[in-house]
């Protein structure tokens, strides 16, 4: 269940075209229902009120345990995990699938995606060569964390390498639930006007990273890039913004570059981790004399 609509999330299906896989992820189901009880008393209506919160309270809070999760495995396999979010039609699909047509010759690259409904996005990014699965929410508006570590059960994790979470189309409801990833990544194309961090401010200060794409329109449309960006940094002053276009490829080697450091910083904290470990056994060893 959704916490700031309500949807539910009981028709979650995983599509994927691999056997399925173990990574010692182990993930319970449940789900609360949602019941409205309103009879026209204020007392009624202060109950119903505390009986959302304490249901909100109790979503997120299961989601934060499974996204602990996630990220634990995560960092021990090295993966970096990018949670990209967007409205419909941004063309975050055909940015990923240009992204790891370049990417998977340099290091393991995979893709969850995630849709109400189809196939279509993961078939998509199997097609540009990056093993994909499809997650489908039904009536769902957004991507948790659970459904994450199921599906990883039917993805070969990129050790090493990068995971991409393609989050459905919805500027609103993947804001509040993190999945373990190390960033959110919002794509605005620049079809959809420059006030969406305005109207949409809870994703845009949830995101490390804008991708302003669709800048090959810009001669054809209206749209103020200044106003955009200023508005995204009024909403988050820390923000980085970049500018670019997955169909002429015009920017993309920055947006790459910046995968590609996150990578790094991911397989470094692996191997730091690694020899603090490997210290520690030999400090324990030299304690018992060995």
């Amino acid at each position: 269940m959704c916490v700031t609509c309500g949807c539910g999330e009981g028709e979650l299906a995983i599509h994927s075209h691999d056997h399925p896989r173990e990574h010692g992820h182990g993930h319970g189901h449940g789900h609360d229902g949602h019941g409205h009880g309103h009879d026209g008393h204020d007392h009624d209506h202060a109950r119903e009120a505390t009986r959302r919160i304490s249901l909100e309270q109790d979503i997120l809070a299961k989601n934060a345990e499974y996204a602990a999760s996630n990220r634990q495995l995560f960092a021990e396999r090295g993966v970096f995990v990018l949670n990209l979010v967007s409205s419909p039609g941004s063309g975050k699909t055909a940015l990923l699938a240009r992204t790891v047509q370049i990417l998977r010759d340099e290091f393991p690259v995979a893709v969850i995606g995630g849709d109400q409904q189809t196939a279509n996005d993961a078939e998509r990014i199997l097609a540009a060569g990056a093993p994909a699965v499809q997650i489908n929410t039904g009536k769902g508006c957004h991507l948790d964390a659970h459904g994450i570590g199921h599906a990883l059960e039917r993805l070969p994790l990129p050790e090493g390498g990068v995971l991409f979470v393609e989050n459905v189309g919805n500027l609103v409801c993947p804001a509040d639930f993190d999945l373990g990833e190390a960033h959110k990544a919002v794509v605005l194309s620049v079809t959809e006007g420059e006030d969406k961090p305005l109207k949409y401010p809870n994703m845009f200060a949830a995101s490390s990273l804008m991708l302003l794409n669709k800048t090959d329109l810009l001669p054809y449309i209206d749209f103020d890039v200044a106003r955009c960006l200023e508005y995204a940094r009024r909403v988050n002053p820390d923000i980085e913004i970049l500018q670019l276009s997955a169909r002429t490829g015009d920017g993309l080697e920055s947006w790459l570059d910046w995968v590609r450091r996150g990578q790094r910083t991911a397989l470094a904290q692996q191997v730091s981790r690694l020899e603090a470990d490997l210290a520690a056994a030999r400090a324990r060893l030299a304690r018992r004399g060995g």
